[in-house]
């Protein structure tokens, strides 16, 4: 086995780097074929997650295997080879094993434990199938992973370590002191895309409470079937479809919006989701100043108010710009500028360099949403030495999450909204970024290592049997050999004693057959035991060379074996 993984990861590199290498459906499927391609290559798999991609191959030169893999994965993914390079990480033989295997039991997830990740190397699988590029090596490794991840699953209690990436996500939207269900009881969610993750994401809002579901999707079928399956569900949840063209007005009548779209551009702008809560129907209270700030302990927030003296237009007749302009002259003019719930203090005095001019308007005519991000940051500046003491009344950001107007969920890699909407007054933003800090701080559970002890036996387990399957074409090759010895001798016994029968030649090539059995199989035996222990596969050599065996009928039979997965070990043995 010469099993080569080149990858990379949230462990290994940072989301902007992860995003920037995603890989379409296109560019896996050319990944695959380029591989096999390459000279190093003989079979390959590609897993391109939210927060992973590596590509599987079996290679016969490790050296040059990495190196090709790596350029291949750089050409694809859009990346020059020398940025990707530092973030990249290779395991080879027993050790790629036993990463995949902790893919597979949730261990390296972004969220420990979460069970997502079975069906994604599922697919990877498929396609490999589908494409033709994996071959032997490949089906039993990805299959056995599917296997121990449901071991791992179904014999410890690593699902209580973790949870789904959506029930994660909706936990950090609803902030460390509000329950899941209490912050989504009554709400109305808008689920932007119909694939696997997003139809996860429909079906867990569903099952914590949410009120009604509206499903938007480029396929408009896909959208309505999930639709169906969320009323068909039995959880009381009222669900529809709409056209992607209608997202826009629905962002004004939602709380919650989950995407999760393969789109290589951004589904969301923050001038979509300005317009869509000035626009909102839920009244806001007016801001107020820390003096005016109580101590409301754990209760959520009200939903922001649009500030005094902030005329908001219909949303169809709403100018992105006048809008910034309008919510940063008002911030202003009430001294702070809210960020997803929590109070923002800010100087009457402009600081040096910040895009907001103390008049807002006129300052503002023209800004963009990269000089609201500055402005965001020159307030974070503004309230540093405030932020140094607790503030009376103050939350955290994950507490504020609670009140804000809307919450926004992105799943997708690379990232369906923009970034800088979590600068919006009202809105609370938790991406694939803000994930991964969250779950750096989750608690591991102790049946983890109940998990790991599982990989560490079914990793010897699978080393062992593919070394074993190593030498089996000599042995088949053998027994056919002693086969063909066989045959030959009793044909020769017909000639030399032609009057026996029927009955007694049948007899004689049984008894012939018997011996020869009998003698190769202790040897046979042996030599598979041997073969499969680290360091066996001389064995295969000695025993071509001990038994003098044609390199070519090993070869073909390697070849037969590799075609019939389900081929038996001993075809050629003699009964």
């Amino acid at each position: 086995m010469s099993l080569l993984v080149v990858g990379l990861s949230h462990r290994s590199a940072p989301v902007s780097v992860l995003e920037r290498a995603s890989l379409s459906a296109d560019a896996k499927a050319k990944l695959l074929h380029d591989t096999l391609a390459a000279e190093p290559a003989a079979e390959a798999a590609v897993l391109a997650t939210c927060n992973r991609i590596e590509l599987y191959a079996d290679v016969d030169k490790f050296h040059a295997g990495v190196a090709e893999l790596s350029t291949l994965l750089a050409q694809h993914s859009g990346v020059a080879l020398e940025e990707l390079t530092p973030y990249l990480y290779v395991h080879y033989e027993d050790r790629a094993v036993h990463h995949l295997f902790s893919v597979a039991c949730g261990l390296d997830s972004m969220v420990v434990g979460e069970g997502q990740i079975l069906g994604q190397i599922k697919d990877a699988l498929a396609l490999g199938q589908e494409l033709h590029t994996a071959g032997r090596l490949i089906n039993d490794l990805f299959q056995q992973a599917l296997r121990v991840g449901k071991r791992a699953h179904s014999e410890t209690g690593i699902d209580r370590a973790g949870q789904s990436l959506v029930t994660f996500g909706l936990e950090q939207l609803a902030g460390a002191r509000v329950p899941v269900g209490e912050w989504a009881a009554g709400k109305r969610a808008l689920v932007i895309g119909a694939g696997s993750m997003s139809s996860l994401a429909a079906a867990t809002l569903a099952r914590v409470g949410v009120a009604e579901i509206v499903v938007a999707n480029r396929t408009a079928e896909r959208a309505e079937r999930l639709a169906e399956i969320l009323v068909a569900s039995g959880t009381g949840v009222k669900a529809s479809a709409v056209a992607m063209a209608s997202v826009a007005d629905e962002l004004t009548r939602v709380d919650v919006v989950v995407s999760c779209t393969g789109a290589t551009g951004l589904v969301l702008s923050v001038e979509d989701v300005l317009a869509a809560v000035s626009w909102g129907s839920a009244p806001d209270p007016a801001p107020q100043t820390p003096e005016g700030l109580e101590d409301r302990g754990s209760a959520p927030d009200p939903a922001p108010q649009t500030p005094a003296g902030l005329d908001v237009p219909p949303a169809a007749a709403l100018d992105a710009d006048d809008v910034v302009a309008r919510l940063a002259a008002a911030a202003l003019t009430h001294g702070r500028l809210a960020d997803a719930g929590a109070a923002r203090t800010i100087s009457a005095v402009e600081p040096e360099g910040c895009p907001v001019g103390p008049d807002g308007r006129a300052a503002l005519t023209g800004v963009d949403a990269s000089s609201l991000e500055l402005h965001g940051t020159w307030a974070d500046q503004g309230e540093a030495a405030a932020q140094r003491q607790p503030r009376r009344g103050a939350r955290t950001h994950a507490d504020g999450a609670s009140g804000a107007r809307l919450a926004l969920l992105d799943l997708a890699m690379p990232r369906d909204i923009d970034a800088a909407v979590h600068r919006i007054p009202g809105v609370r933003l938790v991406d694939i970024e803000s994930l991964a800090e969250a779950s750096a701080d989750a608690p591991m559970a102790a049946d983890v290592d109940a998990v790991r002890t599982i990989v560490a036996g079914e990793v010897a387990a699978f080393g062992a049997a593919q070394r074993a399957a190593h030498i089996t074409p000599t042995v088949v090759a053998l027994r056919a050999m002693a086969a063909e010895v066989v045959a030959m001798e009793v044909a020769r016994l017909d000639g030399r004693v032609p009057d026996l029968d029927e009955r007694q030649r049948a007899e004689v090539t049984q008894t012939v057959r018997r011996v020869v059995d009998k003698l190769l199989h202790a040897p046979t035996v042996r030599v598979k035991q041997l073969a499969s222990e680290p360091g066996g596969a001389g064995y295969a050599e000695a025993l071509r060379e001990l038994f003098d065996l044609d390199p070519q009928t090993v070869a073909s039979v390697s070849r037969a074996d590799a075609a019939d997965p389900l081929n038996d070990d001993d075809p050629g043995r003699a009964s």
